[in-house]
């Protein structure tokens, strides 16, 4: 499996505070089936900073320790950017690293709230040739509240990443009802873990995929598994006809 959002790198952000933490969220991701890991730390969400150059120096030096150390899994270079207006001047000037240097880059909405230049942004992104992937949409406030947001967002050609531990309900009943939503209204394109350490932010990502496999079926689970390798080659991936969510659902009855 592939994991394209991660807090693996050691002291830059919330993620893994020591080289030991890195090692130990590798090996769990040797547990989980995980072989390779995009390393995406916080950028301008007003607590942390991280740049393109720094990140692709962690990256190396992280190899170099999980090849010394034997664990099988390859760490590549990305970024969780918070939504600002200077997204566009810092892709120019190399300071926000797309995933694994391709055109997908990481868009993070405040969990609270969408800014209101949000639509105009994700929107001068696609015209620069980069196609934004909003990560974790199924605990933003805003969206729960408005999920029009969300589906207009997509059908105006973003993409998504629902989080592993909504999926299993480790945000909460909220979150694990409209992480489903999303995926039910083809507004998802990616599972990934979000992962920040081995306790309380694990990975969950083998069991997210059963969850998608015994409620929408394998093929939706392969789809999802595809379109993350897609993304480390700088494909195009699978993408459907977005729908828009019906409150009702929410009482679905699924869990």
């Amino acid at each position: 499996m592939i994991d394209i959002h991660n807090h693996i790198l050691p002291g830059i952000d919330d993620g893994s505070k020591t080289e030991k933490d890195s090692i130990d969220l590798a090996k769990a991701a040797v547990e989980e089936g995980i072989s390779t890991i995009i390393a995406t730390p916080h950028h301008k969400n007003g607590i942390y900073d991280n740049e393109r150059d720094s990140i692709v120096k962690y990256v190396q030096l992280l190899n170099e320790l999980l090849k010394q150390e034997g664990i099988p899994v390859d760490i590549l270079p990305g970024q969780e950017t918070r939504i600002n207006g200077d997204m566009l001047k810092e892709l120019e000037e190399g300071k926000i690293q797309p995933l694994n240097d391709t055109k997908y880059v990481f868009v993070e909405f405040p969990f609270s709230s969408v800014p209101h230049y949000a639509e105009k942004m994700l929107f001068d992104l696609q015209v620069k040739g980069y196609i934004p992937i909003i990560v974790h949409p199924e605990r933003c406030t805003a969206l729960l509240e408005d999920p029009d947001l969300l589906y207009e967002f997509v059908r105006n050609g973003a993409l998504t990443q629902v989080t592993s531990a909504s999926l299993v309900g480790e945000f909460g009943k909220e979150a694990k009802e409209f992480a489903v939503e999303i995926i039910d209204a083809n507004l998802a394109h990616f599972i990934a873990s979000d992962a920040h350490n081995t306790t309380n932010r694990r990975f969950f990502l083998k069991e997210a995929y059963e969850v998608v496999a015994n409620t929408f079926g394998t093929n939706l689970q392969y789809t999802f598994m595809e379109n993350a390798k897609l993304l480390i080659d700088d494909e195009n991936v699978y993408t459907f006809e977005p729908m828009k969510i019906e409150r009702k659902r929410r009482f679905f009855g699924l869990f």
